[in-house]
């Protein structure tokens, strides 16, 4: 068994590979070829009333791909308030360390084939997922990024929109004046894009092609009254306001979980369970998202990426539409797709540290 800390995953994952394993993922569960789980959580009450901890999971596999793999997230998280937006902060032991885990196994044998750091994949797969939504929904053109955040997903987002259009300027804003402009000196150094730190969310939303929210706020950062016509919106972190929400004119779904044996399709992110004292004090209450997809679908706004591919809709009728695409809670079906790669890469360049497999595995029958 291999283990890869972030620094091994680094040396192998690109963001190429990255949308190109996602992209094959959902083909694989359109086609009824591999299944997975949303994102499911326990939320337990800490001797800190203002902090919870949660473990959460998402899980997936596929025949195709021969690979199977769980996502594990162990965190303590609570929320803090700074300049007036409300965030989620996390973390495991002490802030600034954190335990989010991926196994991989092999569907043939069950094998256990690696264990693995997710922070660098984490940040690759949500970015790749961005990218997929500006390939099939941004304008062709579209050259101008206006960014909100400065962090991993910030970075990732930039890498993979530019895997499929030509960006020529990004408008970054984040709270912190000198993270915003630390972000705008490395893009410009990294991608040779020009790069302008701006004092607004407001001003970064001026001209922009492609509008994103890559931020860990806990409120709707994309208002609806800064929106511009022809726009491709992308949210990691606050989400659309309701103004917003309803300028859309072509929303994008990559797909959903499998649902349970017997049961109707699952829409929703996250499945939350908690323990009963904490009833009322959610960090994030539930926001099941089927009343804004039926509302979609009503008004002939809502696509699937299966729609798009079988040819009987187009991701944008018109260069003025403003446009949205989302993961859907497809989660499980990224980790074992991505891991896989990742796994691959570093064994063909003698990456990793080895485990043995006989530590994982028992003479006792469950």
């Amino acid at each position: 068994m291999l283990f890869l800390n972030n620094d091994d995953v680094k040396k192998v994952l690109t963001m190429k590979m990255t949308m190109d394993a996602l992209e094959e993922s959902y083909l694989q569960m359109i086609k009824g070829e591999a299944v997975c789980r949303p994102n499911i959580g326990l939320h337990i009450p800490t001797p800190d009333p203002n902090k919870t901890y949660i473990y959460a999971d998402m899980n997936g596999g596929s025949a195709a791909s021969g690979y199977f793999a769980i996502r594990i997230k162990n965190d303590i998280r609570y929320i803090s308030e700074y300049s007036g937006v409300r965030t989620e902060e996390k973390y495991c032991i002490q802030p600034g360390t954190f335990c989010g885990l991926i196994f991989l196994f092999k569907i043939d044998d069950a094998e256990p084939l690696a264990l693995m750091n997710d922070g660098f994949l984490q940040h690759m797969r949500v970015g790749a997922d961005g990218g997929l939504g500006v390939k099939y929904m941004a304008k062709e053109d579209a050259e101008v990024v206006g960014m909100l955040g400065s962090g991993g997903m910030a970075r990732s987002h930039i890498d993979a929109f530019r895997q499929v259009r030509g960006i020529k300027r990004i408008q970054i804003y984040s709270p912190t004046k000198a993270h915003r402009e630390a972000y705008a000196r490395e893009m410009k150094e990294k991608f040779g894009i020009e790069t302008v730190a701006l004092d607004s969310p407001e001003d970064v939303c001026k001209g922009a092609d492609i509008f994103a929210d890559c931020s860990d706020a806990r409120v709707p950062l994309i208002l609806g009254k800064n929106l511009e016509k022809g726009m491709h919106l992308r949210t990691v972190g606050g989400g659309l306001d309701e103004e917003g929400f309803g300028k859309i004119d072509r929303w994008l779904r990559f797909g959903n979980a499998t649902p349970p044996r017997g049961q109707e399709e699952i829409t929703d992110e996250s499945l939350a369970y908690l323990t009963p004292i904490l009833a009322g004090k959610e960090l994030r209450p539930h926001q099941g998202n089927q009343e804004r997809l039926d509302k979609l679908s009503r008004e002939g706004k809502l696509i699937y990426l299966k729609d798009i591919l079988n040819g009987k809709e187009k991701g944008r009728t018109s260069p003025q539409d403003i446009t949205y695409s989302e993961r859907g809670n497809l989660q499980g079906a990224q980790f074992h797709a991505v891991a896989g790669k990742v796994y691959e890469a570093a064994k063909k360049k003698g990456i990793g540290r080895e485990l043995p497999t006989e530590w994982f595995l028992q003479d006792i029958r469950d």
